[in-house]
C-alpha cells in the first residue's frame, strides 16, 4: 500500500547509510591531516638566526599544501562509496574550493623557503632561487610541477574557463597529476621531515601510493573491467531534433550497474577520435537490463560528433554517478523543473517514481522545437494520470522564475520535493524561489548541465 501523496517520508535507510559513510570519510580525511601535522611536529628541528621563522613557515605550508593536493585528487577519483554518500556535484564543489587554497599554500612554501634561505645566507632572493634550481637535486622538476599546477589553476578560473573548450580544459587538468609526480621526489629526498626520519618517509610515501592506487583503480581499472564484463556498445543513434540525438547503449546484465534515473555516466567511446577522453552524460530513460540511453545536444566538438558514432562501438562507462535520484525525496509529491535539454535526467527520474505519485513537470524552453523528448513525455502523461506537464515556451521575461510564479503554477509546492536540471542560472533561480515559497531546503534537489555553470558540478552537454 503506497503512502498518501505528500506525506513526509523522512530520510530513507539509504540516506542514513550515505550520511554515515560521509562522516566516515570526513574522519579519514581528518586522520590524514593529523598524521601530516604529527610528522611536522615530531620531526621539527629548532632553527635560529635570520630567516628561521620563514623557513619554519615554509615547511608547514609545503607539507599541508601537498596533503591538500592529494585530497584534491581523491575528491575527483570517483570512489564509489564517497560519491554515493556525498554526490559528485558536491565533491566537485569541494574540489574547486580546495584547489585555490592548495595553490596558495604551495606557492607560499616556495616564497617562504626561498626568502628564509636567502636571509640566512645574506644573499638576494633571485640569487637564492638560481642556487636552488642549479645546485639542489629535484628542485627544477619541482619548479616545473609548480608551473603546471598554476596552469591547471588558471584554467579553472571562471573567466578563463568561459573561453576554453571542454576538451582543452580537460587536458590542462591532467597537468595537475604530472605536477604532483614532479614534486614527489623533491619532497621525499630533500624535505627536512623525511631525510632523517624513515618512519615519516614511509607514511608520506604511503599517502602517495594510496592516492595513486585510488585513481588507477576507480578511474582506469574498474571502468575497463566492468565495460568488458558487460560488453557495453553503441546500439543505435536516434535523431530527436535537428541538434539533439539519443544514443542507445546495449550490453549484458546492465541492471547490475545499479543505475537510477537522474544519474549520469562518464562515457568514453573507443574510436580513433574519442578514446582518450571521457564525457559525462545523463541517462534520459530509466535503466533497463539490456539498454541504457543518453540524449545529447550539440554543445561542443565532442557532443556534435556523437551523431556519427558507428553502431557496435565499444564504450567504457564510468559510473553511475550522482544522488539526483528518487531516493533523495521526502514525499511522493514531486515538482520537476527543466530547462531545455536539462529535461533528460528528469525524464529518466519519472521512471523511478511511484506510478500514482502526483508529479508536475514545468518545462521551459525558448522555442517549441527545443522541447526535447516532447512526444515521449506526452506518451508518459497518457498512461500516468497524475503526471501533469506545463510547457513554458518563450523568453525569460515571459516566464520568470519567482516564488509567486511557482505558487501560481503549483499551488501546493511547499509540500513537494522540487527537482531542477538546466542551465546554472535556472537552477539558482528555482532554488531561491522554492525556498521563498516555503519548500524546505532538504526537499530541493538540483543539478546544472553547463560546463561553465557556477551553481554545481558543471558538465558540458552532460544531458
Amino acid at each position: 500500500m503506497s503512502r498518501p501523496a505528500g506525506t513526509p517520508a523522512g530520510p530513507s535507510a539509504a540516506a542514513r547509510r550515505r550520511a554515515r559513510t560521509a562522516i566516515a570519510w570526513q574522519w579519514l580525511a581528518g586522520v590524514g591531516l593529523g598524521l601530516v601535522i604529527g610528522i611536522q611536529l615530531m620531526t621539527r628541528t629548532p632553527l635560529s638566526g635570520p630567516g628561521a621563522l620563514l623557513v619554519e613557515l615554509g615547511r608547514w605550508t609545503g607539507l599541508i599544501g601537498t596533503y591538500g593536493a592529494l585530497l584534491v585528487i581523491v575528491l575527483v577519483a570517483r570512489v564509489p562509496s564517497l560519491e554515493r554518500a556525498v554526490g559528485l556535484d558536491r565533491l566537485m564543489a569541494w574540489h574547486r574550493r580546495l584547489g585555490p587554497a592548495v595553490l596558495v599554500l604551495i606557492g607560499a612554501h616556495v616564497v617562504l623557503i626561498t626568502a628564509g634561505y636567502a636571509s640566512g645566507e645574506a644573499t638576494s632572493y633571485l640569487a637564492q632561487t638560481v642556487t636552488f634550481l642549479v645546485e639542489y637535486p629535484w628542485a627544477l622538476p619541482a619548479a616545473a610541477g609548480l608551473a603546471l599546477m598554476l596552469v591547471a589553476g588558471v584554467s579553472s578560473w571562471r573567466v578563463a574557463r568561459r573561453r576554453m573548450r571542454y576538451e582543452t580544459w580537460w587536458v590542462t587538468h591532467l597537468y595537475f597529476y604530472l605536477a604532483i609526480a614532479l614534486a614527489y621526489a623533491h619532497q621525499v629526498l630533500l624535505g627536512q621531515q623525511f631525510v632523517d626520519h624513515e618512519w615519516a618517509r614511509r607514511i608520506w610515501i604511503a599517502l602517495y601510493v594510496v592516492t595513486l592506487g585510488v585513481v588507477l583503480v576507480f578511474r582506469v581499472v574498474h571502468p575497463l573491467w566492468r565495460s568488458v564484463r558487460h560488453d557495453i556498445r553503441v546500439h543505435a543513434i536516434v535523431r530527436e531534433s535537428p541538434d539533439t540525438v539519443s544514443i542507445w547503449l546495449s550490453g549484458r546484465r546492465l541492471d547490475r550497474l545499479e543505475a537510477r534515473g537522474g544519474q549520469f555516466f562518464g562515457l568514453r567511446f573507443l574510436t580513433r577520435e574519442h578514446w582518450w577522453q571521457s564525457h559525462p552524460y545523463s541517462l534520459s530513460a530509466g535503466p533497463d537490463p539490456r539498454y541504457l540511453r543518453v540524449t545529447v545536444k550539440d554543445l561542443g566538438d565532442h557532443s556534435s560528433a556523437m551523431a556519427a558514432l558507428p553502431t557496435g562501438t565499444r564504450v567504457v562507462a564510468e559510473g553511475p554517478y550522482g544522488v539526483f535520484t528518487a531516493d533523495a525525496r521526502h514525499s511522493d509529491r514531486v515538482v520537476l523543473v527543466a530547462g531545455g535539454v536539462g529535461v533528460t535526467p528528469l525524464r529518466a527520474l519519472i521512471d523511478d517514481l511511484p506510478h500514482d505519485a502526483p508529479i508536475d513537470l514545468l518545462y521551459r524552453a525558448p522555442r517549441a522545437d527545443a522541447l526535447v523528448l516532447r512526444t515521449e513525455l506526452e506518451a508518459l502523461a497518457a498512461v500516468r494520470p497524475r503526471l501533469r506537464i506545463r510547457y513554458l515556451v518563450g523568453s525569460r521575461r515571459d516566464y520568470p522564475i519567482t516564488a509567486r510564479s511557482l505558487q501560481w503554477l503549483v499551488p501546493d509546492i511547499a509540500g513537494a520535493d522540487v527537482y531542477t536540471c538546466g542551465p546554472g542560472e535556472l537552477v539558482v533561480a528555482v532554488r531561491e524561489a522554492a525556498l521563498t515559497a516555503g519548500v524546505p531546503e532538504e526537499r530541493i534537489h538540483d543539478e546544472g548541465f553547463s560546463f561553465h555553470s557556477p551553481a554545481t558540478y558543471s558538465r558540458k552537454a552532460r544531458a
